[in-house]
């Protein structure tokens, strides 16, 4: 059975740019065994960051981009962190699941995905909203060194651009 979905153009973002610093939040950060109220700014350290927004858990795009992130090696090169509208129950699950060896905040709220300019509403529902995919490569001191905002659903990143910044930052 084929699943059939249509592509849909997303308006214009107006997400941080290459050069600003990344706003700062505080939200559920989960892994594998539990969760805490973590700020990103306690997260971003001295190797680089790659702030991942991705659709609910479950989604097809989700676990794409989570299977890619693992079969590419970046959490040893980088600190990848997720960011959903998923629930921290609902992380958990999914780290689980899938293997997935990141952390992800859990926004249910989408305010993060709002600070960054980059909420939309999900499938025409009034009120549900979730961030649009989106990657962004921080520095220590939270400047974004690279950013990639989808502006179509479902839109994937370049995985091998984001492969070659990362190696930049080696």
């Amino acid at each position: 059975m084929m699943v059939e979905f249509d592509v849909v153009e997303l308006p214009p973002a107006d997400h941080p740019a290459e050069g600003e610093t990344a706003p700062d939040f505080t939200r559920p950060l989960v892994n594998d065994e539990y969760w805490e109220d973590t700020s990103l700014s306690e997260v971003v350290g001295p190797e680089p960051t790659l702030l991942v927004f991705h659709p609910m858990d479950g989604s097809f795009p989700a676990t794409y981009l989570y299977n890619e992130i693992r079969d590419r090696g970046w959490e040893t090169t980088a600190t990848v962190v997720g960011v959903s509208i998923s629930t921290p129950y609902e992380h958990k699950s999914f780290i689980a699941a899938r293997g997935i060896d990141s952390r992800l905040f859990s926004d249910p709220g989408n305010g993060v995905a709002e600070a960054y300019g980059i909420a939309h509403e999900l499938d025409g529902m009034a009120g549900i909203e979730e961030p649009r995919p989106a990657v962004f490569l921080l520095a220590a001191d939270r400047t974004i060194e690279y950013v990639w905002v989808a502006s179509e659903w479902p839109e994937f990143p370049d995985y091998d651009e984001i492969q070659r910044q990362l190696a930049r930052t080696e």
